[in-house]
Formats: structure tokens, sequence, C-alpha cells
């Protein structure tokens, strides 16, 4: 059976197919780091909250995936605190060099058609922000994947990663099916440019492309950018009568599937 835990803001943890998998991990204490320059808020220091379960509990995985390299998806006691022979997913070589100079030596690039223990992985796209955002800020912005976990006794999951709605995604659900989505959903903002990962608008374009799916709303309220709380977004989803379909967990909080 699928577990699901929102730890906190993007980093989860997975049970799938009898493999648990750690993503995306920022495990700082709280207030470690400054806040994001030329961000929403930035004078809050990240993370704005602490964690929910010990680093132990965090840490007792099968494998990591790093979905891209920015510091509140892979920070500095990740760096520290994961074992350097971990096994590691990564998007592309630009960050399995990155992380093979922080010492780690069992790395695997994703792929469309990555076989793991029995499983499939499919690196799906992203865009981190929309168009117009990104032709300003490509450099900051960077490239971002999703995965789509498939196996014979499990649903089919999507993770799609640090994505606006757009395009990417809606292909990918049209071809991958997912019964279960998690979405990067907090409204992550940087002035004059707008979103860079979903807003609560984003997360209805999703329901209306996959209205079979349970949608989970993750990385939110943890970062200084975070724009949508957990709050306004639960309203919203009553509202468009929608409660039924997207799950908005606390972290620490845990689903089965």
């Amino acid at each position: 059976m699928m577990k699901f835990t929102q730890i906190r803001n993007a980093t989860l943890k997975l049970t799938f197919a009898g493999k648990t998998f750690l993503i995306d991990p920022m495990l700082a204490e709280k207030g470690r780091y400054p806040g994001f320059e030329g961000t929403l808020n930035s004078h809050l220091r990240n993370p704005t909250i602490g964690l929910p379960l010990s680093m132990d509990e965090i840490l007792d995985v099968d494998a990591v995936i790093v979905t891209h390299t920015h510091p509140d998806h892979w920070d500095e006691v990740a760096v520290q605190s994961i074992p350097k022979d971990k096994l590691i997913f990564v998007q592309h070589e630009a960050d399995a060099h990155v992380l093979k100079e922080q010492g780690f030596m069992n790395l695997q690039i994703l792929t469309e058609n990555t076989e793991f223990e029995g499983m499939a992985l499919h690196k799906t796209p992203g865009q981190h922000g929309s168009d117009v955002t990104l032709s300003m800020a490509k450099d900051v912005l960077g490239e971002v994947c999703g995965v789509v976990f498939k196996h014979d006794g499990e649903k089919t999951l999507y993770l799609a990663g640090d994505t606006v709605w757009n395009a990417y995604v809606e292909n990918s659900l049209k071809q991958y099916q997912p019964e279960v989505v998690i979405l990067n959903a907090g409204d992550a903002q940087i002035p004059q440019l707008g979103s860079i990962i979903m807003d609560k608008e984003d997360v209805y374009q999703v329901y209306k492309a996959a209205p079979e799916a349970v949608l989970i709303a993750s990385h939110m309220e943890s970062v200084n950018h975070a724009a949508l709380s957990r709050v306004e977004l639960r309203q919203f989803l009553v509202e468009k009568n929608i409660t039924n379909s997207v799950l908005v967990p606390e972290d620490g909080e845990s689903y089965s599937f």
C-alpha cells in the first residue's frame, strides 16, 4: 500500500511498492538560512517552521529523489546528514555533478523510463514559473522535473514538482492517467515576476484535467516566499466544492492509498 507523509515544504516520505523514498530534503532547523533574496517576504528566515519528525525517522529510507537542487529542496543539512552511499535519483548530469562534488557516490539520473526494484519511475518535465517569468529569471529558476511512479500493485502517482500549471503538466496527466497527484501548491512568488509554483487556480486546473484523481497540496507555509496558506486553499476548495478531491496535509500528516 502506498503511503505519503508530508514532512515540511516539498520534503516528503513516500512508500511505494514496498520501498521508501525521501523526496526533496530540506532538513535544517527553523530559521537557519536567510530568506531568498528578491522574493516575497525575503526578510523572513528559512525554514519558517521546524521539522515535525526526528532526523532518524526522516532518513530511514531506501532512496532519495532530488527533483532539483534549489536550497529549499536540497539544503546544507541534507548534504551533511544523508549517507554518502545512499542511492539518490537526480534529474540530469548537471545535478549529478553537484552531488558528486558534495561526496555522494551512488547517483542515478532519472529518465522517462527508469526502473527501480520492480517499479517504473518516469521523469516528467515542468516549468518553474510562467513563460514570461522564465524568460526574465531562467538562470535563477533553472530546470526542474517531476516523477511518475508506476507499479502493477499500486495506484499510479504523479509528483509534479516545482511547476506551474502548463502544457507539460496537462500532457503528463493525459499520458500517465495518475490516480494520486502531488502538487507543490504554496504559490511561491517573486515580486514583479509572479508565481513560480502552483497557486490555488492552478490546483483547480489540475482538478479539472484529472477529476477522478486525488490531489495532495504540498510545499506550503514553510519558506519565506510562500504566499498561499493552507487556510486560504481550504476555503477555496470549499468554494469550488472539491474538498473531497484535494487533500491539504499538515506537516507530519500521512495518508495511505
